[in-house]
């Protein structure tokens, strides 16, 4: 019986043969923890009466969620942050350079074949180069900490392909919003979903990350797709035959695979506030909207603010609306900002913030109040993320999200 990725993967760290349902103790690659779970880690690292860490250079602390400070509370984490990684060795601490999702694969730390948890949901998002990765609480997290492993369930497989050439104004975020309405929200819980087909191999390092950082919003425990030229060019590696042979063997056993044709995909929206209720765009006209918000780890790499910037470039946002644009991480900052992407989005109307996640959580600018309405590009529109319960907010593509803050209102963006 053949394999799926994930099953190699999870067998490579346990030295054993792995089938759904089984219980292993894995060993951790790497961990990930955010500012925001840092206090909450901490504390119950020192209350289960550990003092030192089992392996700082194996540790990331990412300070991301509340950098620069919105609240007063907020500072309390910073510094506990900051004072744990120089207590216990940790020399990998990020201090403002962006998002941790963006940063743990951008900055090198995840890499083929890894096992990874981090403390936050989305944390899905290392799968895209063929990684196994994970959401936990602080509690796991801190006996991760204190002994380098974890037990865990292998999860069974959900295999998507697709197959095809997508159309110009569809994106890799349409191709995922679709799915999970398709799964629900809950179809996928604790599975693994694997990407495959020729659409998927044509799709660019950043459209994958969009995919996976996604997938825990159907459930899953985690997602995946097969490293190739790209995963190796993105990490700056040379796959081992470890790395290579992490391919869906084709008499793997799924519990079910799931086919699509990539032409039947169409720009979509997640419509408020179930991020399951998807929505064709083109039957959502003339709603207008207060704001436009691009950025998050799902989708503010450089592929996402230059497609928003192909659209804006010479014009000038719709009167009356805001568009706030945050960069996942430092770098893609300087990058947008060398190429002339910056400039663009900023000449016309957009406000640039500095990497981090931002409106995302509901920090650091932009809140919103009863009645007004967002398209963003994050992950979540669960009720009052990003201001009061009563804000409506509608996800989409960065394609989508330009052309609607150019329109003032939701709009399809149609190919000239």
């Amino acid at each position: 019986m053949g394999q799926t990725i994930i099953e190699k993967i999870i067998g490579n760290n346990v030295n054993k043969t792995v089938k759904p349902g089984d219980l292993v103790t894995v060993k951790a690659d790497y961990v990930m923890m955010d500012d925001i779970m840092m206090p909450f880690i901490v504390s119950k690292f020192k209350e289960m009466g550990f003092t030192k860490v089992w392996d700082p250079s194996k540790i990331v602390v990412i300070c991301d969620h509340m950098v620069p400070a919105s609240q007063t509370d907020d500072v309390r984490a910073y510094h506990i942050s900051c004072d744990f990684a120089n207590e216990q060795g940790i020399t990998n601490l990020h201090q403002s350079d962006g998002i941790c999702h963006q940063l743990m694969t951008e900055a090198g730390y995840v890499k083929p074949g890894h096992v990874v948890f981090g403390t936050d949901s989305h944390t899905t998002t290392y799968g895209s180069v063929g990684a196994f990765s994970t959401g936990i609480g602080y509690t796991e997290m801190a006996a991760i900490l204190g002994t380098g492993e974890v037990w865990m369930k292998v999860p069974a497989t959900i295999k998507i392909e697709i197959n095809g050439k997508l159309a110009d104004n569809v994106m890799s975020k349409d191709v995922i919003l679709k799915i999970i309405g398709d799964l629900t929200a809950a179809g996928a819980t604790y599975k693994c979903l694997e990407f495959t087909g020729d659409t998927v191999a044509a799709m660019s390092q950043s459209s994958r990350t969009t995919m996976t950082n996604m997938a825990i919003e159907a459930g899953a425990k985690c997602a995946v797709f097969t490293p190739d030229e790209k995963t190796e060019e993105y990490c700056g590696i040379e796959l081992t035959p470890f790395m290579k042979s992490l391919v869906g063997d084709e008499d793997a056993e799924y519990e079910r695979v799931i086919s699509y044709r990539a032409e039947d995909f169409v720009p979509v929206m997640a419509v408020p506030s179930n991020v399951d209720h998807i929505v064709p765009i083109s039957e959502l006209r003339d709603i207008p909207v207060d704001q436009v918000f691009l950025g998050s780890c799902t989708n503010g790499r450089l592929e996402d603010l230059m497609a928003a910037a192909e659209i804006l470039k010479g014009k000038k946002i719709a009167d009356f609306v805001k568009l706030i644009v945050t960069p996942a991480s430092r770098k893609i900052y300087t990058e947008a900002m060398e190429n002339g992407t910056l400039d663009i989005l900023s000449k016309a109307g957009a406000i640039i913030t500095h990497p981090s996640c931002g409106l995302c959580c509901g920090r650091t600018g932009g809140i919103m109040t009863d009645d007004e309405v967002i398209v963003a590009t994050n992950n979540r529109n669960f009720l009052g993320r990003m201001g009061t319960s009563k804000v409506k907010i509608y996800l989409a593509s960065p394609k989508s999200a330009a052309a609607t803050a150019l329109a003032g209102k939701i709009t399809q963006y149609e190919v000239e």
